[in-house]
């Protein structure tokens, strides 16, 4: 399928020519070799969601998720996305007493099993078994969904189990670009928002942090500590 009738698609899911622009520029710029000898793997034969639960190398690193009855294994993180990682999931903890950020938390609900970078909970969604301790099995959308772009990836399954986190409950969703510097910021029955420069991100409620782009970003600029 040719880049501009991806990009015609999308635009007829509702999204805005900007965003399609920008979709369609993340795309050409990207890396990505072809699937067989990138990172990113999948395993070719159909699955169920059961089937895929089951198997055995399911907890290997990097995670694997499952879309549309397909297997597909994440890029393994480089120092970029791991910083990144690290630093939110301190800024998020630190900033709210209603929710905690886990990182790579297995995430099934609504036919699929996505493992966002992070994901944002409220700890009363978080279900406690007889014990007093959590369950180990996650099956609802994360309050706020987050994914760090990695240069192997692609930029339309990410947006997806984004859009899919919406579907079912999510009230945010970010996507950074680690190499544009910005971050895609998605709300339910809104348009999504790319945000650069000192525009403040959207969180939240219930999360008292601000934050800017170019300040999320500045993290990265470790001659600067």
């Amino acid at each position: 399928m040719s880049l501009a009738v991806r990009v015609t698609r999308m635009r007829s899911r509702h999204f805005s020519l900007d965003l399609a622009a920008y979709v369609l520029a993340t795309i050409l710029k990207s890396k990505a070799k072809p699937l067989a000898v990138t990172m990113t793997a999948s395993l070719p034969q159909i699955l169920t969601l059961e089937e895929f639960l089951k198997l055995p190398n399911l907890e290997e690193s990097p995670a694997w998720e499952y879309v549309d009855g397909v297997a597909i294994q994440k890029p393994m993180p480089k120092t970029r996305h791991s910083i990144l990682q690290k630093r939110l999931l301190t800024e998020v903890d630190s900033h709210s007493n209603d929710y905690t950020a886990l990182p790579e938390l297995r995430c099934t609900f609504g036919g699929r099993s996505v493992v966002p970078d992070i994901a944002v909970i409220a700890w009363n969604q978080i279900q406690i078994n007889e014990a007093g301790e959590p369950e180990d099995n996650f099956t609802e959308a994360p309050d706020w969904t987050i994914e760090i772009l990695s240069p192997d990836q692609k930029v339309t399954r990410v947006i997806e189990n984004i859009l899919h986190c919406l579907r079912h409950g999510c009230k945010l969703g970010w996507m950074l670009d680690p190499d544009d510097y910005s971050v895609l910021l998605f709300s339910p029955q809104q348009e999504p928002d790319v945000c650069r420069g000192d525009r403040q991100l959207r969180v939240l409620e219930g999360v008292n942090l601000t934050l800017t782009a170019e300040q999320l970003f500045a993290w990265l600029k470790l001659g600067k500590r």
